[in-house]
């Protein structure tokens, strides 16, 4: 007669459960716990929530977004009427207001530094081109070694500037060097450098009484938090926030702002970071570092992405499934 198959237990014998109903028991609790597809209105959730999740960034698309990006900026703020009259008076206002608090120290530094040739030629080529190489470098930098924090970080500098847009029209405002009356000196035209888009051969291709706020302060003073937030090595951290202050001397000593437009341009880079932190709900800084890579170099969900294992790290040993019996010790190893 034929023979079953029992576990012996305690001296009992209980049947074992079927092999196919435990391959089918996990397959019907995973089905059960996959959600339904996405439709109407949680569809629409769920791509707002994959859009304000910091994505991995594609080098075509940023040049080209950051190309009409800067266009676009230059066409609005040069587009912005030249209202002289009013931007003259409301640089008087701006002077008189220095003076009253006692700080008006605009002039004598503009006089000390164009007084050493060398220092004030070299500033007049520092206003003119570190705006934007050093801007340039750090996001090149963000897209390289920090992909994860790039966008929250690119998004602070677009809302810095758009809001800088809005303030050039709505207050327009003449620099010390252009002010009546005063005793400024146009650094750029006395010692024919190439300094400042507003003097000499290029004043005709750019807004000149667009100086409140100063984006040269917004932009350094975003590369400079930015470096010393992220970077690693304690000399770069300490450049990074010796940059806006020397972009702050430079600005002042060349007669192209007032140090009331560096504060101008601190508002508009705080604005920038209420932005980005409610939009990706967190600060730049404190997102992660890297983008998990998905199937298809997408990212689906922070939480749900998982980090490549580094290669020092062993892989762990596989878990032993439900309802497996373990493998004797001895092979030769029979129960009674």
């Amino acid at each position: 007669m034929g023979e079953t198959q029992v576990t012996a237990q305690e001296g009992r014998s209980t049947a074992g459960p079927s092999p196919i109903a435990a391959e089918a028991a996990p397959q019907a609790a995973t089905a059960s716990s996959t959600p339904p597809p996405a439709s109407g209105k949680s569809g629409r959730l769920s791509r707002l929530r994959s859009l304000r999740t910091p994505g991995r960034p594609r080098l075509w698309f940023e040049i080209l977004l950051i190309a009409v990006s800067y266009w676009l900026y230059s066409l609005v703020r040069n587009a912005v009427p030249e209202q002289k009259a009013a931007a003259l008076r409301n640089a008087d206002w701006i002077w008189s207001a220095e003076k009253s608090l006692g700080l008006a120290f605009e002039e004598s530094v503009n006089h000390a530094v164009n007084s050493v040739t060398w220092l004030i030629v070299s500033m007049n080529y520092y206003y003119a081109t570190l705006h934007f190489v050093v801007t340039i470098g750090v996001l090149v930098w963000l897209f390289r070694r920090h992909p994860g924090r790039y966008a929250a970080t690119r998004l602070v500098l677009f809302a810095t500037t758009a809001v800088a847009l809005l303030g050039y029209y709505l207050y327009p405002l003449a620099p010390p060097r252009l002010m009546n009356g005063a005793n400024f000196i146009d650094t750029v035209l006395v010692h024919e450098t190439w300094g400042s888009m507003a003097s000499g051969n290029f004043k005709n291709m750019s807004n000149q009484y667009a100086a409140m706020p100063s984006m040269h302060i917004g932009w350094s003073l975003w590369c400079g938090l930015t470096i010393f937030a992220l970077a690693s090595v304690p000399w770069a951290r300490v450049l990074g926030l010796l940059y806006p202050t020397l972009t702050l001397v430079v600005i002042v000593a060349t007669a192209n702002h007032f140090w009331l437009d560096a504060v101008g341009g601190m508002a508009c880079l705080a604005f920038g970071y209420a932005v980005s932190r409610v939009w990706y709900g967190s600060l730049p800084h404190r997102l992660p570092k890297w983008v998990p890579g998905a199937a298809k170099g997408r990212l689906t969900g922070l939480r749900a992405a998982r980090l490549p294992r580094p290669a020092s790290e062993p892989e762990p040993k596989p878990e032993a499934e439900p309802g497996a019996e373990a493998e004797p010790e001895a092979a030769g190893a029979r129960r009674p």
